[in-house]
């Protein structure tokens, strides 16, 4: 099974945020995430992985 964003997106939603929240969310999660790859911090995602 493919994991796209489309997929995460729909997922968000069903917490009760309306589509664009969602969709505002997830791009949001995917800069923090970049940013701290980029100062060099490590990324955990428990029970998903490290990077």
């Amino acid at each position: 099974m493919s994991l796209t964003k489309n997929k995460i997106i729909a997922r968000i939603n069903d917490f009760g945020f309306s589509k664009k929240e969602s969709a505002e969310l997830f791009k949001t999660l995917l800069e923090i995430i970049k940013n701290s790859l980029e100062c060099g911090e490590d990324v955990l995602v428990s029970g998903f992985g490290k990077f």
